[in-house]
């Protein structure tokens, strides 16, 4: 190739890595001989010289024992963005499914097997976050669904989404408005979702109210089992709000199909975009985090932690999704 080219081999390495001591006509004499050779640049030993691998870590977090097919569809939405994101970047993806201790692993980077850490998944398995929460300093990650705020969180605008979700449905006619959900829950978002949700309702002059869920359940049956609670308390209401998605479906399960008509008599919207919602019936209202931003976000502020820069946003935008489950 050398040869080819008429230059020495570090002079052909220095061209080919973008060198800019290199002059315009070497570079183009080099670039020239490495197609008449068909050269190929060797990715990974260009990666190591430079002290980087050119491969992120994306691990899902899981609850303990679960179905890897039981995931809630938000987070294989949010693992296909980011792997998305990655690739456009220029990087590879290596992902690990991880929920218990025998399987938690972090130190990718140390074992020079990627040059950062994405870490996603559910905040009910604590043990999971204070594994990672543990990791050695000048470890580079950034996570989504962490309980801590004092991990390198990234998450959706919740609380300006579900203000977004409550006034749609007070502009629609509901009044007594219910939120299912947590304010305790590992999950930061539901209180932030709740405290939107409350915020708007105070500004219409209403009283919140918070239905809250059981612990240890999938999402759908708490949702099923808090709206059949709300009903058998005997306390009016018109409306529900769903911190997420399968909340919000398991709830419109359960007012089916104990007769309510939604969304003649009770309006529920939901949070997290996922897409069952578009397939129930009626289709959920929802609130959609912008998936492709939210992939973006992460991958760029670990890319910026990686190279030692100062890392971009922390939320992601979200939208209301209109669609059957509240008045027209």
């Amino acid at each position: 190739m050398a040869e080819a080219a008429g230059v020495s081999q570090s002079t052909v390495s220095r061209a080919l890595a973008g060198d800019t001591s290199i002059s315009e006509p070497t570079r183009k004499r080099v670039i020239e001989a490495a197609a008449r050779l068909n050269y190929q640049v060797d990715e990974n030993a260009a990666r190591l010289r430079r002290g980087r691998t050119g491969t992120l870590a994306l691990v899902m977090i899981c609850r303990p024992g679960q179905d890897r097919k039981d995931l809630n569809p938000f987070y294989f939405a949010l693992l296909g963005s980011t792997c998305a994101a990655a690739s456009a970047r220029g990087y590879e993806v290596l992902v690990a499914f991880q929920d218990s201790p025998e399987n938690f692993w972090g130190h990718y980077q140390e074992r020079r097997k990627a040059d950062g850490m994405v870490v996603i998944g559910t905040s009910e398995n604590t043990a999971a976050w204070d594994y990672f929460g543990k990791l050695p300093e000048g470890t580079n990650w950034v996570c989504w669904g962490a309980p801590s705020e004092e991990f390198p969180w990234v998450r959706s605008d919740n609380q300006a989404g579900a203000m977004l979700a409550t006034r749609h449905m007070l502009v629609r006619g509901y009044r007594s408005i219910v939120c299912i959900g947590s304010e305790t829950s590992p999950q930061r978002q539901f209180k932030e979702r709740f405290d939107g949700y409350a915020a708007a309702m105070q500004d219409a002059g209403l009283e919140p109210f918070l239905q809250r869920i059981e612990r240890g359940l999938p999402r759908e049956e708490q949702g099923r089992r808090a709206a059949a609670a709300l009903i058998e308390s005997g306390r009016p209401f018109d409306g529900i709000f769903g911190v997420s998605d399968e909340i919000a479906l398991g709830a419109l399960k359960e007012l089916t199909s104990r007769g309510f008509r939604v969304p003649e008599d009770v309006g529920v919207v939901g949070f997290d975009g996922v897409r069952a919602g578009a397939w129930s019936i009626p289709p959920l209202t929802t609130v959609e985090s912008d998936f492709e931003v939210a992939g973006s976000l992460l991958v760029d502020r670990l890319i910026a932690m990686i190279g030692g820069q100062e890392p971009s946003s922390r939320r992601v935008p979200v939208r209301l999704v209109v669609r059957g489950s509240t008045r027209a």
